[in-house]
């Protein structure tokens, strides 16, 4: 009688789905937070450049609207779209032309610490 429940209990396969559905889903957690993130940093950097360089090109063809260092930074700051909000600009003319450069810090919040990434670019427009 003995050897019939054991054989029963080594071939039953209840609740197999929910300690392979525990060893899984932090793995899967994890991975679909990370592309996440990095989607954003991705994000990031590429509204950065481009602000850089359309605020340089704008300080160099549209001197109407960027006649000065001021609205040049501030046009290059209505120009960024990325979803850090605190962005830096700063204008400089330069041997290239008109210099544009842009810094933010990206935060990586994770549970137990920050992970913060500085992020810059600069653009050159004659």
């Amino acid at each position: 009688m003995m050897l019939a429940r054991s054989r029963h209990w080594r071939h039953d396969d209840r609740g197999s789905s929910a300690i392979e559905f525990a060893l899984v889903a932090p793995a899967f957690l994890l991975l679909a937070i990370g592309v996440t993130y990095a989607c954003l940093l991705l994000f990031t950097i590429g509204s950065m450049q481009y602000a850089v360089e359309d605020g340089a090109r704008c300080a160099s063809v549209r001197t109407a609207v960027c006649s000065s260092a001021q609205s040049t930074v501030t046009y290059a700051a209505s120009v960024y779209r990325g979803p850090v909000k605190s962005p830096t600009f700063s204008y400089a003319a330069a041997r290239c032309g008109h210099q544009v450069t842009g810094s933010v810090n990206f935060t990586f919040y994770m549970v137990v610490t920050t992970l913060t990434v500085p992020l810059s670019a600069t653009a050159c427009y004659p």
